[in-house]
């Protein structure tokens, strides 16, 4: 199997701090990590590669630092790792960073899966991975929780969603994004480490996609963008301890839900 999976360096989130003039996170505001979801949709592949045979190619967008996102996929199982980056692809939206996404898959040329996280803890749309099945023309299915049966021709998952489990086929070339509920992904070994920090990382820039027009990438590529970023203040938590017989602190619950509208009489 051709597989290729879509990985992206998301910030360390609770130490993270927002740009509120630009609308925008401050991602060197704090540290960075390889966004959960994908190494759920990375340990996905790997155990298709395993179990079918074949090669997974991971892609990311990002700056050149996010190298070490990828050497951490290649350290868990990853053949092909590439870098996507270019300052024209700075600042894109859903819809541009899914079209830069679906240029680099196809430039690659056939495959059969490729496999996303669900979501990024960043920017949490879920977006991304539907928009580039639908730039590629391919069949796509969300919220997959576990991979059922696998043959040549497709596959046969298990989506949650909204309390409800639907068992889906799909034919090959196709697309997933996957919850964190699907596996537990693997640690790598020392010694996969150390292989993975000498690995060449492939960099595609802006040239690699011959004669398309630079402002379909990034910002200028973005129909979309950030008005503002509001950060709620937090609210005092108040308490009140009643202690009596249960039928009194039946009655004394059933005043305090009157008293605040919850329940009526």
């Amino acid at each position: 199997m051709k597989l290729t999976v879509l990985v992206k360096q998301v910030p360390q989130m609770e130490d993270v701090k927002f740009d509120m003039e630009q609308g925008r996170i401050d991602r060197s505001s704090a540290g960075t990590q390889v966004n959960p979801f994908d190494l759920n949709a990375l340990e996905v592949a790997v155990r298709l590669k395993e179990s079918e045979g074949g090669k997974v190619t991971v892609i990311s967008m990002g700056p050149p630092q996010a190298e070490s996102a990828l050497r951490k996929a290649l350290a868990r199982g990853a053949d092909r790792a590439i870098l996507l980056t270019d300052r024209i692809f700075a600042g894109a939206d859903t819809k541009a960073t899914s079209f830069t996404l679906a240029k680099s898959i196809e430039k690659l040329g056939n495959f059969d899966l490729v496999v996303c996280g669900e979501k990024t803890i960043d920017g949490d749309t879920a977006q991304v991975g539907p928009e580039v099945a639908r730039m590629l023309g391919i069949p796509h299915v969300a919220y997959v929780s576990s991979v059922k049966k696998v043959d040549e021709n497709g596959l046969e998952v298990l989506c949650e969603v909204w309390g409800a489990t639907y068992h889906k086929k799909m034919r090959f070339p196709g697309l997933l994004t996957v919850t964190k509920d699907i596996n537990e992904p693997r640690l790598p070994s020392l010694k996969d480490k150390l292989k993975a920090k000498k690995a060449a990382i492939e960099q595609w820039g802006i040239e690699r996609f011959g004669d398309i027009r630079p402002d379909r990438f990034g910002a200028k590529g973005s129909p979309t963008s950030v008005r503002e970023i509001e950060i709620p203040e937090e609210e005092e938590r108040k308490g009140e301890i009643f202690k009596g017989e249960p039928s009194e602190c039946a009655k004394f619950l059933v005043n305090k839900l009157k008293e605040r509208g919850i329940l009526r009489e």
